[in-house]
């Protein structure tokens, strides 16, 4: 009898769950299209009572989405694109070269993921001031502001992942050595073994890893903050967002920062959506690996 009723719990749970989920981006994309008199009020209206795009052309004109838009992409591209070039090169050389001192590189990387992230941000911002010969330094970074005041900022504590590198290693550990030895006795170097042999076969836990990735370097707000101070030209999405909210009121413009979140939301949703299947298996695979 337990057994029958097991199921449909755990339907049940995947059903609340589901709800739990899609019922707040639900409501932010009706809240959206609501006017400023609808937001906030009482008793609460789930959909408003008329669906105006004028929320939208707002969000872009007091947003200057095009800009915030073009630095999330630039940010998240290179961020993402170096995250998987680093991680499968050194989850490559942690798992099947031989070295001295490889098990304690692997472990080192393993230490990092022990630390939140924003306890590097001020190190990584003292770096970046004193960087030499950029922002007005001279040869011994002195004199001016270094890369803080440029996009590069943005994405320079975000290149290399300990968990990328962790992730590609467990995958390709699986890998039989013989395939590489037999490329390796045709002639191949290691980096033709790496780039013809490794990486097809790690497609899945790359695909995967680059849709983290993206995630987080798109919504990235507390570095993305502290850089745009020093220039606000440098702006993310989820940092002009947040000021709209913070500075102007609320009443008015929840409206058009929750078509914000929706515009910034959208090529998340898109990629996810797309990349969906392969972002299941390479768990599913990272897990059995």
């Amino acid at each position: 009898m337990n057994r029958g009723r097991l199921p449909w719990l755990s339907y049940l749970l995947v059903v609340t769950g589901a709800v739990l989920t899609v019922v707040p981006f639900a409501d932010m994309v009706m809240t959206s299209f609501k006017g400023p008199d609808e937001a906030g009020t009482l008793p609460y209206r789930f959909l408003p009572r008329a669906f105006d795009l004028s929320n939208y052309r707002a969000a872009v004109h007091q947003l200057d989405l095009p800009v915030l838009f073009r630095n999330s992409v630039v940010v998240t591209t290179v961020v993402t694109g170096s995250v998987l070039l680093t991680s499968s090169l050194a989850g490559y050389a942690l798992a099947k070269l031989r070295f001295p001192g490889r098990d304690l590189v692997f472990r080192l990387v393993l230490s990092t993921m022990m630390f939140p992230p924003f306890l590097f941000f001020v190190p990584h911002f003292l770096i970046l001031v004193h960087w030499p010969l950029a922002g007005g330094n001279d040869l011994l970074g002195r004199g001016g502001a270094g890369l803080t005041v440029s996009i590069v900022a943005l994405a320079v504590p975000f290149l290399v992942s300990s968990f990328g590198i962790f992730l590609t290693r467990q995958f390709m550990v699986s890998i039989p050595d013989e395939v590489l030895e037999a490329a390796r006795i045709d002639g191949a170097g290691e980096f033709t073994v790496w780039w013809r042999i490794v990486l097809p076969q790690t497609r899945p836990v790359l695909l995967t890893l680059s849709l983290l990735t993206f995630v987080d370097a798109w919504n990235e707000y507390i570095w993305a903050l502290l850089v745009s101070t020093a220039n606000p030209a440098v702006m993310t999405l989820p940092v002009g967002i947040q000021l709209l909210q913070d500075y102007v009121d609320p009443t008015r413009t929840t409206p058009i920062v929750m078509a914000g979140l929706v515009l910034s939301t959208l090529p998340v949703l898109v990629l996810f959506l797309l990349l969906q299947k392969y972002y299941v298996r390479g768990v599913m695979l990272s897990g059995l690996k």
